[in-house]
């Protein structure tokens, strides 16, 4: 018992340790944000004066990517401190439950217990919130990539075609058609941001429907060969089962299209009465099995740590040179 309590106050060093760095962390991203902020707002004000004083194509262009990367840093910076303000209330409930332990001297095994299952809750809610952060960087790369790019274009391309106007009207109007057929392209690509972000007819119409319409999209998106194949009952599950299941499927295909170097993939969801089976078969190049357990992929780890939760498990079958197969299930009722 006392080589219990001994670990107990080692535990609760570390996370008073651990909190004293994530709080020092906070206060310098505060000040860190403050300046982006002010810098952003400087570089706001030089792109409108630059656009009211008739700056040529290429100053509008430096003035507008300078805005742009001022505001991806400033996106990147708010989801960072979300994230240590995250933590840091985390620690907070951790070292208060830990000194509770503490000063009650180790009285019986239901106390360990629940300090063991705080440490496994405190794991899971870590390993949530990296990936979110992950998720949130990947998105602001590609908006600023994508999207954030093609609407600097889109301004330069406009003030161009208006000082045409009265020059070269022709090519005034060729330059407006090259402006459509671009947004028209850009909308599409913001409609593909918004359907991975959260696809509204998973709500309206279900899990089933929404993997076939999101396989087709990827399938021309990646120019993969993807099949989706749902069998068992077609039906509306728990909310909370269809956004697992989606965010599943979406991360299996996102990560054979990323790391595989596969040319086909299938998708197999089989919805049976009590347990619901989803695999992803590649012809990529495979691995080993063995290399995740010092991965950074945490899409892989949140989604074995969700299907154990219920109920279910997670396997990899997988060999280097020899494609993959990555498969999981969940119970269909709780």
């Amino acid at each position: 018992m006392e080589k219990e309590t001994l670990d107990y106050q080692n535990e609760l060093s570390e996370t008073q340790r651990a909190l004293r760095e994530v709080t020092l962390m906070i206060e310098q991203s505060h000040g860190e944000l403050t300046k982006i902020t002010q810098r952003n707002t400087a570089i706001s004000s030089h792109l409108q004066q630059a656009q009211k004083q008739g700056a040529s194509p290429d100053e509008l262009k430096m003035a507008y990517e300078s805005a742009l990367d001022a505001q991806q840093r400033l996106f990147v910076m708010r989801g960072q401190l979300e994230k240590l303000q995250n933590d840091k209330t985390h620690f907070e409930k951790y070292k208060a439950f830990l000194e509770s332990v503490v000063s009650g001297g180790g009285e019986g095994t239901a106390m360990a217990n629940q300090t063991a299952g705080a440490k496994s809750q405190m794991a899971g809610i870590e390993m949530i919130v990296n990936a979110q952060e992950a998720e949130r960087q990947r998105l602001s790369r590609q908006m600023h990539d994508g999207p954030a790019q093609a609407l600097s274009n889109f301004i330069l391309q406009t003030e161009i075609a208006m000082r045409l106007l009265d020059i070269d009207p022709a090519q005034a109007k060729d330059e407006l058609g090259n402006l459509k057929t671009a947004a028209m392209s850009t909308f599409q690509k913001v409609r593909n941001f918004i359907f991975e972000l959260r696809p509204m007819m998973l709500d309206d119409l279900g899990l089933t429907p929404t993997l076939k319409k999101y396989a087709d999209a990827f399938k021309d998106q990646t120019g993969l060969d993807v099949s989706l194949t749902v069998t068992g009952v077609e039906r509306r599950l728990e909310p909370y089962l269809e956004v697992m299941l989606f965010r599943a499927v979406q991360e299996l295909l996102g990560n054979a299209a990323r790391h595989s170097q596969a040319t086909l993939i299938k998708v197999l969801v089989d919805l049976g009465a009590d347990l619901i089976r989803v695999s992803v078969d590649d012809n990529g190049k495979g691995f080993d099995p063995e290399t995740l357990k010092e991965s950074s992929n945490l899409g892989l780890k949140l989604i074995r740590e969700r299907a154990e939760m219920l109920g279910g498990n997670f396997e990899i079958d997988s060999l280097a040179g020899s494609g993959a197969r990555i498969s999981f299930t969940v119970q269909a009722k709780n």
